[in-house]
Parts: structure tokens; sequence; C-alpha cells
């Protein structure tokens, strides 16, 4: 799930030294936490106008999880 995050985003930003993603074990609910973090220059192209395009990566996140056995996926960027 990291490398398709990573994929995801690496097209979007100028800076992709700078992509950082850390992952948190499940929690008791069963849903696995994807911290983005991204240079200060590339944040607005991945968060976007009005969030669409953070929206339509946590989007496709949701639904690939479970391709990869998981159940539930959230994303934040910051």
């Amino acid at each position: 799930m990291k490398e398709l995050l990573f994929t995801i985003v690496s097209g979007l930003v100028d800076d992709k030294e700078a992509i950082q993603i850390t992952q948190d074990e499940p929690d008791e609910e069963g849903t696995v936490v994807f911290h983005l973090n991204v240079a200060d220059d590339d944040m607005g192209r991945v968060i976007g106008k009005q969030g669409r395009i953070a929206k339509a990566i946590r989007a496709i996140m949701r639904s690939s999880a479970s391709r990869y056995g998981l159940e539930n996926v959230a994303v934040e960027i910051g």
C-alpha cells in the first residue's frame, strides 16, 4: 500500500525525494493510517482545489485496501 501511495503522489509533486510515508499499525477497529508528508511547495498539488485531489487519493487507497487484505485505510496529509 505504501508503494501505491508513493506512486500516486510522486506523479503530482516536483520534489520526489521529500516524500515521506509512514504507516501505523492497525488499531482495534482494523484501520491502518498512512501519514504522508511532502515538501511545502508541493502541498497544494497534493491537496488540490477544495481538497479534491486529497479526496481522490483517499478513495483510491480505500478501494484498494481489500486487495491488500486490509479492512479500513486512512490517509493523513500534513
